[in-house]
């Protein structure tokens, strides 16, 4: 049995590790099951892929595509063109895509033309936002995969609505749970890069913004960032910055003595700052699910979620991209009355060795 594992960008790195490391550990029982690691090189700059890569203990890929940079289109086009070659000079029984960013889209269009199937991990989740590119990858990469492992009943039920057989459904949890449960002993304290502000617990707020509904308008990006600042009472911001949004700031000049912009974290360093955070103020997807397993208060800036389980069943809320719905959510807060929260059905950890186990089943 082979199989091609692909990453692309940094949201896939925590969800392949937990893979690989339980490919690893069925190899050691004497099952014949090989694997590839394909890196797109989507994301190509050393905080955004090489640090996940050190820290998380993920053997160098066999191959980097090197297909970053450019537009969408450009993008995608020169992941196929690569991906193409990787798969027609090793061809594998089964590729494996995870979450929805361009290198998922494409690779599993790549895949499917040359007769491999493909197996979906964080496969049925929606947003219903087609304004979002990884609404575009989702929808793609679900029509034409063979199999999906699911996070949540959520999202088995969008594949059963869209004509997916039951078959072909495989709930096994979440891999990016799998990652941070069993790294997080590890975390690491980047007080020495947050300079000028106490990381004691719950003594500061952590900010992520990078979509473009919340950066790319200046009017827009300036006053959020003024709610956000007028909300958080007297406690430090700590803003680790995305590149995209980086430029954008420093156009509108946006400063406050709470204010600290710091240079993207690595994995550990950053899950250490959610942890001990009062709250996360994000636009992100992914963090959605991390603080609702480490019980942390988190405020997402955006009209739509694809982990709608993390705000019926954990500690998220969805706030909108409206600058002036902020304001009441930090001030319940501050009070002391944020939702306790729980965790959502099968976030245990063993995600990835559930996903193993029906691989074997099916291709072994």
């Amino acid at each position: 049995m082979k199989i091609t594992i692909v990453a692309g960008a940094r949201p896939n790195f925590m969800k392949i590790a937990p893979i690989i490391k339980a490919i690893e550990q069925v190899q050691q029982t004497g099952t014949n099951l090989t694997y590839r690691l394909v890196h797109t090189g989507q994301h190509y700059d050393k905080q955004m892929s090489e640090s996940f890569f050190e820290e998380l203990n993920i053997p160098a890929p066999e191959v980097n595509l090197e297909a970053g940079g450019g537009t969408q289109a450009e993008q995608t086009a020169a992941i196929m063109v690569r991906f193409e070659k990787e798969i027609q000079q090793n061809k594998p029984d089964v590729v494996i895509v995870v979450g929805d960013v361009t290198s998922t889209m494409a690779c599993s269009i790549t895949a499917k033309k040359l007769g491999v199937d493909v197996a979906h991990v964080e496969g049925g989740i929606r947003s219903g936002d087609m304004t979002m590119p990884e609404e575009i990858n989702r929808i793609v990469t679900d029509s034409i995969s063979d199999h999906f492992f699911t996070t949540s009943q959520t999202a088995n039920e969008n594949l059963l609505k869209s004509g997916v057989g039951p078959d072909r459904i495989h709930f096994v949890g979440n891999t990016m749970i799998d990652t941070l449960l069993s790294n997080i002993g590890r975390l690491k304290d980047p007080e020495i890069l947050v300079k000028g502000a106490r990381l004691e617990a719950q003594s500061y707020f952590t900010l992520t913004l990078h979509r473009p509904a919340n950066v790319d308008e200046q009017s827009k990006l300036r006053s959020m960032m003024n709610a956000i600042i007028e909300g958080t009472d007297t406690y430090p911001i700590i803003f680790p910055v995305h590149p995209r949004t980086a430029r954008y700031l420093e156009e509108l000049s946006i400063t406050d003595e709470r204010l600290h912009f710091v240079e993207p974290l690595s994995y550990l360093q950053f899950n250490y700052l959610v942890k001990h955070s009062k709250g996360v103020i994000t636009d992100s997807g992914g963090i959605t699910e991390e603080t609702t397993v480490m019980g942390v208060p988190c405020l997402t800036l955006r009209d739509n979620t694809e982990r709608p389980e993390t705000v019926t069943i954990g500690t998220n809320e969805l706030i909108g991209t409206n600058p002036s719905c902020l304001k009441p959510y930090l001030e319940k807060l501050l009070k002391g009355e944020w939702k306790k929260g729980g965790v959502p059905p099968l976030w245990d950890g063993k995600a990835s060795e559930r996903i193993v186990q029906k691989l074997v089943e099916l291709y072994a």
